[in-house]
């Protein structure tokens, strides 16, 4: 009986520590996006593209898509504010642990286990400028397909920082019914390239 109350005592204290850490985590990530309209945005877009590929003629398809001109510039230029304005904050603190579940404070005695959350927003802030802009010269159709996998993954790498690495994949499969592994195959080479080597690297 004692046992069982010490485990449940370590549980409960345990969970209260994760809330806690990830609570200073969502704080940070708030404050920053609080003066930008990112989050709105980026729900324009992934909700427009959707309804976008529902149209049945091409040439609708189209029409819809590019109604959605100023929204994908103003993604691309307020991302690169987040990634600029976040850069200010203490190292220590805009670290995230690699491991699938919370570790509180994981930074301070296995930082080898985390990597920058800055790092990977400037990550995602030039790969929404690269599709925003075009430069890999898709069609429309395309275009829209791949900002959407760079949307997905940027709101999956702010889950993540926030909560957790399983968090952030079950709430992508649940809001867009689609796996992690599939959106990083989604997005463009040039992001794709960034965030692996960024994922690997464990130089401090």
């Amino acid at each position: 009986m004692n046992i069982a109350l010490t485990l449940l005592a370590l549980i409960v204290a345990w969970r209260l520590l994760c809330l806690r850490y990830q609570r200073a985590h969502i704080a940070l990530l708030g404050r920053h996006l609080a003066d930008l309209q990112l989050e709105r945005h980026m729900e324009t877009l992934t909700e427009g593209y959707t309804r976008a590929i529902h149209e049945k003629e091409a040439s609708r398809q189209l029409q819809v898509l590019d109604t959605f001109a100023q929204t994908e510039r103003s993604v691309a230029a307020q991302s690169r504010t987040l990634a600029d304005t976040l850069q200010k904050e203490d190292a220590l603190a805009t670290r995230m642990g690699t491991l699938p579940f919370c570790v509180p404070y994981i930074e301070r005695w296995l930082p080898a286990s985390t990597r920058d959350f800055r790092a990977l927003l400037h990550v995602h802030a030039a790969g929404l400028r690269y599709v925003v802009d075009n430069e890999g010269r898709w069609d429309p159709k395309d275009r829209a397909y791949h900002l959407s996998a760079e949307l997905y993954l940027f709101q999956h790498s702010c889950h993540w920082f926030c909560k957790s690495r399983a968090v952030a994949d079950a709430r992508l499969a649940l809001r867009h019914q689609v796996q992690h592994q599939k959106v990083l195959e989604s997005v463009s080479s040039v992001t794709r390239a960034a965030y692996q080597k960024w994922l690997q690297d464990d130089e401090r």
